[in-house]
Formats: structure tokens, C-alpha cells, sequence
């Protein structure tokens, strides 16, 4: 019998579970930051120090004992060259998606929104969503020697935005749009064969094994005539920032699309109507001002006023629902035009952070009235106005 020597396997073994172990303790060391009481006894070398002292600058609090000689800080100073070196460290030893919640968290923390009005912070920065509301934010207070690269910044977020969603929604809304056009009497290329099996199966004929299609269902084809109006109506206070900048980039989308009139309305206390702009997502954002109360009846005023074919409009307020101005009006307003045969749609947000806080007495009160609120996703958007422009039910996600 042959007798296997197992001794360098399960060296082996030992040898990846301490290397296992040790990028645990190492991983918590950072996670903790060397004080006394981390309790994990191990010292850095390399460029975890260099990762170490990004983390502290933002993390830390009072200085270190023990571990490495460094001490450990909270802040990042108050001048725009240490903060920029300090992008330049995150963004060498972390990924992207870790590097904008840093910077998130540096503006959030530490109040560095002053120093985002500076060139030379913002381009060091990593641009995502969050940044460009912040930057959305401030724009009433930035100088103008920095407002042209804000502008690349936030362009280049839109622009990324564009690339990852455009294709997908154009290509969902037409077929909505397709499909909520059908004839009941269609040229052969235009039938809904799925559709016309279905609506005939009683005439079904066993013994030929086939269906005899006595109701046609088909597509309309697609003309050059306006066939759905859109009206987005957009909360523009503080909380809804992300919100905002998916809505500037999907207005800009159905805008494009030369069967759907698409109007674009931001509001806070005052309403602003910023279709002329709509085809720029860019000039859009910057035509908004976060922050501020909220009036969503005096909002739905003025889309109301503005709708001209009921039965082939789409309304779609997006806000978290905390209203400053009159809430039964508000509710009158919305079950006057599900009334009419508009199509009303509540997101209490457009962006990927899911639910919000919102008022949850006027979401109970819009879904009374067949208009449920929810949050939406940007890539679950476009079936959210599919469904709306088919008058189906919308596919509210679960939770």
C-alpha cells in the first residue's frame, strides 16, 4: 500500500490561513485606527502608513499611542493645497467607488464645501452625483473664475449618466410608445402575432392544428407626430439633489425622442419651468437652486395648466413629499387629473440611495387615490414610464 505524505499539503493550508488571518488583522487595524484600545496590536509598514494617515486625516480624533511613531489627526488643514494632496493619496490607494464616499464624507465632516469653490480642488476631485449636487449647491456663491470647471466637472458626470442610461431608455420608451399605438386593423409586417394567438385561441381548429385569426392586433407605425406628453416635475430643495441630476439627464432623453413632448419643471416655493433648457442637461442643473422650502401644490398648479390632452399625458412629480404649501389642494389637484385620464406618477426618489425620508401620511393619501409612491432607480426608470405611457400597472419594486 502506498502511503501519501500529507505534510506539505497541510503546510500548506497553515501557511494561507495565517496569511488569511493577518489581512484581517491588518484590514481591522485600519478599519480602527491604532488607538490603544484597538485591541489588534498590529504595526504598519509600507503603504498602509501612507493609507493609514488618509484614513486619519479624515477619521481620526486625538493622536495615536503605541503602533507607529506617527501621530494621528483629525483634519485635513484649511488650505486647498493639503486638501488636494489629500484627493491625490485617496484616489492612489482606493477605488473610485471608496474614494467618493471619502469625499462625501470630507465635505460632510470636516466643511470643506468652501474650498470646492476653489479650480485647482476641483479638478482634483473624483466627480460622481453626490459632488455634483454639492457643487449644484454652492453655484449662487461661486466665483466666477471657477464656474467654467464646475461645469466640466458636472458635465463630465452627466455625460457619464448619459452613456451608461440613454440607449436603454430610448429603446423602452419607443416600444411603449409603439405598442400604445396599436390598430385593430394592420398591415401584415405590423401585427402583434402574441397578441392577435392570444386574443383568438377560442377559435382554435384541433383537428388543422391552428388558429383562425378572425381580430387582428397590430402596431401603429411610427410617425413624426407628438403621440405622448411628459411632464417631469421635479423637487428641487436640498435632499433631493441626486434626484435632480437623473432628472436633468432623462428630460434631456425624451427630449430627443421626437413622439413624446417633454416638459421639465423644478420647483421649491417658486416654480421654474426649464423646458427651453431641457435639450442641455448641464443647463438645466445650473438653472436650479437646491435648498429651500417646498410647495408641490403650487408646482402641480402649473403643470395642470399646461396640459392640453389629458389622455395622452404623463405627469410624473418626483419628491419626498414634504409639503409646505396646501396638502388638500394638492391631493385635488392630482385626483383631478387621474380624473381626466392623465397618467400620474410619485417617485420619492431618482437616484440609486433607495427610499428617503419622506412624508408618509401624503404617500398613504396618493396611493388612495391609484397614484403609489416610491423610489425609483435610474435603470428601473424607463419601465416605470413604459408602464405609465401603456397605462399599465407601474412595476413598484417590493419593500
Amino acid at each position: 500500500m502506498a502511503v501519501t505524505d500529507r505534510s506539505g499539503g497541510a503546510g500548506d493550508s497553515r501557511e494561507a490561513a495565517d496569511r488569511a488571518a493577518d489581512e484581517r488583522l491588518r484590514r481591522w487595524r485600519l478599519v480602527l485606527g491604532g488607538e490603544d484600545a484597538d485591541g489588534t496590536g498590529r504595526a504598519l509598514a509600507g503603504s498602509d502608513v501612507a493609507m493609514d494617515g488618509a484614513l486619519s486625516a479624515l477619521y481620526g480624533s486625538g493622536r495615536r499611542r503605541g503602533g507607529n511613531a506617527a501621530d494621528r489627526s483629525a483634519g485635513l488643514g484649511a488650505s486647498a493645497p493639503s486638501v488636494a494632496r489629500w484627493l491625490g493619496d485617496i484616489r492612489t490607494y482606493f477605488p473610485s467607488s471608496v474614494v467618493q464616499v471619502m469625499q462625501r464624507d470630507a465635505i460632510d465632516r470636516l466643511g470643506l464645501s468652501a474650498l470646492l469653490m476653489e479650480p485647482e480642488m476641483l479638478e482634483a476631485v473624483e466627480a460622481d452625483v453626490h459632488l455634483v449636487g454639492t457643487l449644484l449647491s454652492l453655484n449662487k456663491a461661486m466665483p466666477e473664475t471657477t464656474k467654467e470647471t464646475a461645469r466640466a466637472v458636472v458635465r463630465k458626470v452627466v455625460q457619464d449618466i448619459e452613456k451608461r442610461l440613454a440607449t436603454r431608455a430610448r429603446a423602452t420608451l419607443a416600444g411603449a410608445l409603439d405598442r400604445s399605438a396599436r390598430i385593430s386593423r394592420p398591415r401584415h409586417r405590423d401585427i402583434d402575432w402574441d397578441r392577435t394567438i392570444r386574443a383568438n385561441l377560442k377559435n382554435y381548429l384541433p383537428e388543422h392544428g391552428t388558429v383562425v385569426p378572425e381580430r387582428l392586433i397590430g402596431y401603429g407605425r411610427a410617425s413624426q407626430s407628438v403621440k405622448k406628453e411628459i411632464v417631469l416635475c421635479v423637487d428641487q430643495s436640498g435632499s433631493m439633489a441626486a434626484s435632480v441630476v437623473y432628472a436633468s439627464v432623462f428630460g434631456a432623453v425624451l427630449a430627443s425622442m421626437r413622439s413624446i413632448s417633454t416638459r421639465l419643471v423644478v420647483f421649491d416655493t417658486a416654480v421654474v419651468d426649464l423646458t427651453d433648457q431641457i435639450e442641455d442637461p448641464v443647463d438645466v442643473l445650473f438653472g436650479t437652486q437646491l435648498g429651500g422650502g417646498t410647495d408641490i401644490n403650487r408646482a402641480l398648479a402649473y403643470c395642470q395648466s399646461r396640459i392640453t390632452r389629458p389622455a395622452d399625458t404623463v405627469v410624473v412629480l418626483i419628491s419626498d413629499l414634504y409639503e409646505g404649501g396646501i396638502r388638500d389642494e394638492m391631493l385635488k389637484r392630482v385626483a383631478a387629473m387621474k380624473a381626466s385620464g392623465t397618467q400620474f406618477v410619485a417617485l420619492l426618489a431618482l437616484s440609486d440611495e433607495g427610499t428617503p425620508a419622506y412624508d408618509r401620511e401624503h404617500a398613504a393619501a396618493l396611493a388612495a387615490l391609484g397614484a403609489p409612491a416610491f423610489a425609483c432607480t435610474p435603470d428601473l426608470f424607463p419601465e416605470v414610464m413604459a408602464a405609465a405611457i401603456e397605462k399599465r400597472p407601474l412595476p413598484v419594486p417590493e419593500g
